[in-house]
């Protein structure tokens, strides 16, 4: 299985990758959605995404809009995790797209609770 991290900050993607990692993923990670999206046409599509919200260049609300606008990628599980907390927000990534969102600070049996939300209960 391959996940694909989409942060902006280091530590983030460091302890994200470390959890899917333990679970048996293989990661990729990417600094921001435009970065995000060029692993994707390198690679093809991960079995799950994990993308922050607030990232330089493009953000994850609009990654998510374009990732759900290639049908190669209906797929694809989109996880966002972020410090966006507004109700409006979660609205906003849930309506554009996403499957899941996680508010940090986050713990692994949260991740792992999406996980298995999001049908794959293997774990």
């Amino acid at each position: 299985m391959r996940a694909l991290v989409i942060d902006d900050s280091k530590p983030i993607r460091s302890i994200l990758g470390k959890f899917l990692k333990e679970l048996g993923f293989d990661v990729t990670e990417a600094v921001n959605g435009k970065n995000a999206l060029d692993a994707l046409d390198r690679l093809g599509p991960p079995d799950l995404a994990l993308v922050d919200w607030n990232m330089p260049e493009m953000n994850g609300l609009e990654f998510v809009r374009s990732v759900r606008a290639n049908h190669r990628y209906d797929q694809v599980p989109l996880m966002m995790v972020t410090t966006e907390t507004d109700m409006e927000r979660v609205a906003a990534a849930l309506d554009a797209g996403a499957n899941e969102y996680v508010m940090k600070p986050f713990t692994k049996d949260v991740i792992l609770d999406k996980l298995q939300l999001l049908g794959m209960t293997r774990y």
